[in-house]
This record gives structure tokens, C-alpha cells and sequence, in this order.
């Protein structure tokens, strides 16, 4: 088994061996994974923070050894707090990071890291408070930062910064915590997430105060959550379909 880390600032993992291929998520610095396939221009990688998998250019990651990438994984995260902050590499040069990246990796690459960062399990209610660090993102499909995420990458990012882990997909986060019956029952924190014709969970955003909810859809933005689902005042209507609450926290 061969291993990597990711030590640039976003790197893109998509569905096949291709730059023109889906964008199925992103790797963030400091991202470490287990190698599963490698050809020549590229490698089917899974990550170890939450088992995605994909093709990545060979290009745009570092071959690590087994041992490391076991340290590396067991340690304490330690991701990187503001919107953009900056590394410098050994040769003096800088690299910008975007918030979320694992900063740890920093010593092991020969990196200096100066800035803001998180490490341990905050309260529930910080939650919100990232969350609303991340308005006004551009919707982006396979996106996990400020410059482009979408709805599942948005509620696992802003777990992720408070200390928890989610899955990746929608569906799959629909999967974790308990259901709660009523909106009524609900904090701030918790999830809803949305499904289609067919019963497909489709979209996740995050439970706010006073019925209103935070997501990823256009952009990262506000909007009223009702027994219905979500009413966006801007077209007057309803944009999804509400078919579960989950409390993860």
C-alpha cells in the first residue's frame, strides 16, 4: 500500500483519470490518504478523514511512508481558522491556505504556519458562528472551501472546524445522528436534510435560530425552514423538500 499527503492549498479528486472529469470533492493542505491505484499521470486515492475516494493527478500530491502517514492520521487536527491564511515552505516561499486546512502537516513538510487555528471539540453553539463565516460562498459541485463548496461540503467543513466528523455525501450524512420528529425539537446545530421526487436525500443545510436555516444553494446563504421545507423569499417559493432532522451533537 502506497500513501500521500496533499501539500498544496486545493487540490480537485474527480471521478476519473481525466482534468475534464467530474469534481467529486477537494483535498485541502495537510489531507492525508492511502493510495489505492497508480498509473501514470494519475492515482486512485481514499482519504483517511472520511474514506472518499477518486482519481488525483500525481502531480499534486507527496508520497509519504506508511509510518508517517499513520502519525500524521493519529494525531490531534489542528485546521486553520481564518478564511485565507498563508504557509511559508523552506525555500521561503509562500503557499495560501484556505480555512479547514490541517496545519500539523506543516512541520513534517518543513513549513512555517503563524496563523489562527482550532484543535479541540467546541460547543455546539460555535457552530453557527462558522457557519456564517462561509455566506455568500459560491455554490460549487465537489467544493469544500470559501471560493466554491456545496451543501454537504459546507455542514461537513463547518463540523469539521468544531471538531467533528461528518461524512461527505448528503445521503451518507443522513445516515448519522438521531431523526427528530418536529422542527419544534430542533437547536441550532442540528441538520435537515432534503429530498427529491424520488426520495433521494439531495441537499443538507444547517438548523439556525427562530426557523431559519443556513446552506449551500447559488451560494452560502439564509433562508426560512418550514414543515414544508425551505422558503426562499427572493423566488417566493419553496426550493426543497424537507424529509428528515438529524442531531449529530
Amino acid at each position: 500500500m502506497k500513501y500521500g499527503i496533499c501539500n498544496l492549498s486545493i487540490v480537485p479528486l474527480r471521478v476519473e483519470t481525466s482534468d475534464q472529469s467530474e469534481l467529486v470533492t477537494q483535498l485541502l493542505y495537510g489531507e492525508v490518504f492511502k493510495v489505492l491505484e497508480s498509473r501514470k499521470k494519475w492515482s486512485r486515492i481514499r482519504l483517511s478523514f472520511d474514506g472518499y475516494e477518486g482519481w488525483l493527478d500525481n502531480k499534486q500530491f507527496l508520497s509519504i511512508v506508511e509510518g508517517d502517514y499513520k502519525e500524521l492520521k493519529d494525531q490531534t487536527p489542528r485546521y486553520s481558522s481564518d478564511l485565507v491564511d498563508f504557509i511559508t515552505m523552506h525555500d521561503g516561499q509562500l503557499l495560501s491556505i484556505c480555512m479547514g486546512s490541517n496545519v500539523n502537516a506543516s512541520v513534517y513538510l518543513e513549513h512555517t504556519f503563524e496563523g489562527k487555528s482550532v484543535s479541540a471539540k467546541l460547543p455546539k453553539e460555535k457552530l453557527i458562528e462558522t457557519a456564517l463565516l462561509y455566506l455568500n460562498a459560491p455554490y460549487l459541485w465537489g467544493g469544500k472551501t470559501p471560493f466554491g463548496i456545496d451543501c454537504s461540503g459546507f455542514t461537513q467543513m463547518v463540523y469539521k472546524l468544531n471538531g467533528y466528523k461528518l461524512s461527505r455525501d448528503a445521503s451518507q450524512q443522513a445516515t448519522q445522528g438521531e431523526p427528530l420528529s418536529f422542527i419544534e425539537e430542533s437547536e441550532p446545530g442540528d441538520l435537515a436534510f432534503f429530498d427529491n421526487a424520488e426520495g433521494n436525500i439531495i441537499h443538507v443545510g444547517i438548523i439556525m435560530k427562530d426557523n431559519y436555516i443556513i446552506h449551500a444553494h447559488g451560494k452560502v446563504r439564509v433562508d426560512r425552514l418550514d414543515h414544508t421545507g425551505i422558503f426562499n423569499y427572493e423566488k417566493r417559493s419553496h426550493t426543497h423538500k424537507l424529509r428528515v432532522i438529524k442531531r449529530i451533537i
